[in-house]
């Protein structure tokens, strides 16, 4: 086959005679194309033609796979239809291509006649330059002498001539240099020409190369086709002629189960219309059987409501005879409560909850003590989301017997940082027992001011390393002793235990204040600042009926014990331990106390310690008296939580005996000797013992002792 060669007339009838071959050969495969679709819709129209089935025959089955493999058939035809216009499309771009050659050549030579043309005549008009230099005269050496001219004409003359000759020969040079640049661009055409010449003979390769190519594709694409189209052929006719003869005797057993066909037809209508009814039925049974079901349920759900109602009615039936008993026999009533686990407690196994309480009875509480539960009851147990509100609650009722000249005793029990201070003193934005039971006998006494006149004065004492000191004093080192009265009433006091009269919530907030700065605190392992000694709020309610002149006398204790504490897990040192070891030797003294009362023995341990026996009136005789153990609920407290709740238990099985009112009629014209009247009349002793000065306690100025004096005023305070 000759090169074509773009822009000859020989190479446009090639790529014309070529274009028209393709062009042939595409109406062939179009033909063609159209031959196997209407073979196709012969086949499919057999494939429509209606056919009763009949289940279970073996030609429905044959019919059923000649139906897929036609189906596949008809797969590999539109594959092939797709292979087919990719090819006409590869053949379209391969044309594209090369109409896309042949013009790049045409535009390549086009440009380089222009660019030959070009040269020509800058290289003709070079040669003219040249030869019209060369016809010019020959430069005119000039000699110069020194000669000696007379006139001016000819020294000007002279100077003109030497103005031209240097002119001249700067166009002589300009002329060189253009024919230099002449020269270089005629070399720089030679070079370019060259290379034109190279990438066309370059491009003429490519052209064959890619023809060449071209047409080996297409002779094997078409040998491809011929050959599906041969084989797609043969099988279509194999499985047409196995469809005519699956049909055939489809038809021959259509003929023979038409009969059958309508018994099952029959049989069908008849189920089908059993089918229609039975939703019905099935309703009305299930509408029935729902009935029944409901019914059965609101009879349990109201029986079930019945017993409940009477287990909660039997409940607070128990629970207020049990209260009844208590009031009777004097038992010590114990509550319990639990603080929150903080972030002082820690993280891992020792700081997780081993406390547990039960949810229908708020009276028992439940503690997992070395893997085993433990259970104990107490009066009421209050969780650790149980507000200050809530537990001042349950207390509110003694503080309240307080006016009618009840003795009332509220003392809290427990480890070094249960919250036992919390519970009895508070903060200033949640106060706790002691605040509250003050501003609660402010309000009564207010309700009541119509009728009775009543005066309520405080006193603050605590127990350090077994000395009492006043908390309220000019001097809280001092000692003070703990007195009979000399009355034979058998009841004890305090002699110079100050005592403040206090009016409203301000003058409470001082004693509070005055009285916490002095009290004896200090950092350990178990508490950031903890009770080092034992503290107790003297408040005592003093009454008088204006119509009767019956005079009361009530005294309410509030006791905010030290914590009991073991010295290797506080790490006390020093006076801390010497304070640890008074702490334990006093509680164990009250442990003894409590064992005594529950065995009834004839002689009582009070003395063994000044706790029990600034407690002596609480634990014994008339009073009133409740304890708050405060517990700790994580796993490494166990050990001390079960130690405070067996005690408490202990406590709560003592007898005190019916509680009894202090009330006795007096004169009506006798008010100012009825206002500063103590329960015994002694004089206040002229000389103290000092004690030693601790580490931990702390005076306040006179400034808030000054605020205090107007209101009340030094006098023995019975305990």
């Amino acid at each position: 086959m000759c090169p074509l060669i773009p822009g000859s007339p020989q190479g446009g009838t090639d790529l014309e005679k070529h274009r028209d071959l393709l062009m042939v050969e595409n109406e062939r495969l179009r033909q063609e194309m159209r031959r196997c679709e209407a073979e196709l819709q012969e086949l499919q129209e057999l494939q429509a033609k209606p056919a009763t089935p009949c289940p279970g025959c073996e030609h429905s089955q044959e019919s059923a796979q000649l139906r897929n493999r036609l189906s596949q058939l008809q797969l590999e035809v539109a594959e092939n239809k797709g292979m087919l216009s990719e090819l006409n499309l590869e053949v379209q771009q391969k044309t594209d291509r090369l109409a896309e050659v042949e013009l790049r050549l045409k535009d390549c030579l086009a440009e380089k006649a222009q660019e030959e043309e070009r040269l020509s005549r800058r290289l003709r008009d070079s040669h003219e330059t040249i030869a019209s230099l060369r016809a010019q005269s020959p430069p005119v050496k000039y000699i110069i002498k020194t000669v000696e001219v007379e006139s001016s004409k000819t020294k000007q003359a002279l100077s003109e001539c030497q103005a031209r000759n240097q002119h001249l020969q700067e166009q002589v040079a300009m002329q060189r240099q253009v024919l230099k640049e002449m020269e270089q661009q005629l070399q720089s055409s030679h070079q370019l020409t060259a290379q034109l010449r190279a990438q066309i003979a370059m491009y003429e390769s490519e052209l064959e190369r890619a023809h060449g190519q071209m047409l080996e594709e297409m002779q094997s694409l078409e040998e491809d086709k011929n050959r599906a189209i041969e084989e797609a052929f043969a099988r279509a006719q194999v499985e047409m002629k196995a469809v005519h003869e699956n049909l055939a005797g489809v038809r021959t057993n259509l003929l023979t189960l038409q009969p059958a066909l309508r018994t099952l037809t029959n049989d069908y209508n008849g189920l089908k219309r059993q089918v229609r009814g039975f939703p019905l039925l099935l309703q009305e049974a299930l509408r029935s059987v729902k009935a029944e079901i409901g019914q059965a349920i609101e009879e349990v759900n109201s029986s079930n409501q019945e017993l409940l109602r009477k287990y909660r009615r039997e409940l607070q039936l128990r629970k207020k005879c049990h209260n009844e008993l208590v009031r009777l026999k004097g038992n010590i009533r114990v509550i319990a409560r639990v603080r929150p686990v903080t972030k002082e407690d820690g993280e891992g196994p020792e700081a997780t909850n081993a406390v547990t309480f039960d949810s229908d009875d708020d009276s028992i509480i439940h503690l997992l003590h070395k893997g085993k539960p433990v259970s104990f009851e107490l009066d009421k147990v209050f969780s650790p989301q149980a507000s200050q509100q809530d537990v001042f609650q349950e207390v509110q009722a003694l503080i309240t017997s307080c006016i009618d000249g009840f003795n009332v005793c509220i003392f809290a029990y427990g480890q070094t940082g249960a919250g036992k201070t919390y519970t009895m003193e508070g903060t200033p934005e949640n106060p706790g027992i002691n605040q509250r039971a003050l501003q609660l006998l402010f309000s009564e006494v207010q309700e009541k001011a119509s009728d009775w006149e009543y005066t309520i004065t405080v006193s603050a004492a605590e127990i350090y390393n077994e000395a009492l000191r006043d908390l309220l004093g000019k001097e809280p080192q001092e000692k003070l002793e703990i007195r009979l009265c000399p009355d034979g009433s058998g009841q004890l006091y305090v002699p110079g235990l100050t005592e403040f009269q206090v009016r409203s919530v301000d003058d409470i907030n001082k004693v509070f204040e005055f009285g916490h700065t002095n009290r004896t605190t200090e950092f350990t392992n178990l508490n950031e600042h903890s009770s080092r000694s034992h503290a107790l709020l003297i408040v005592t309610v003093r009454g008088v009926d204006g119509s009767t002149g019956l005079r009361t006398t009530g005294k309410l204790n509030l006791v905010d014990l030290a914590g009991s504490e073991r010295v290797g897990k506080s790490g006390a040192e020093g006076n801390r331990l010497r304070e640890a070891q008074h702490i334990n030797k006093s509680l164990s003294a009250l442990g003894d106390v409590i064992a005594a009362l529950r065995s009834r023995q004839g002689h009582v341990p009070f003395r063994n310690s000044k706790l029990t026996y600034l407690l002596q009136d609480s634990l014994s005789g008339d009073s009133k008296t409740l304890m708050v153990v405060q517990v700790s609920p994580v796993e490494k407290n166990t050990s001390e939580t079960l130690y405070s709740l067996k005690f408490a238990e202990r406590v709560r099985s003592v007898e005190l005996g019916p509680g009894s009112r202090r009330a006795e009629l007096g004169s009506w014209s006798s008010q100012e000797h009825l206002e500063w009247e103590p329960a015994c009349q002694t004089p206040q002793p002229t000389a103290r013992a000092h004690s030693a000065p601790s580490s931990g306690t702390s005076s306040r100025p006179g400034s808030i002792r000054r605020k205090l004096q107007p209101s009340g005023k030094s006098r023995p305070v019975p305990v």
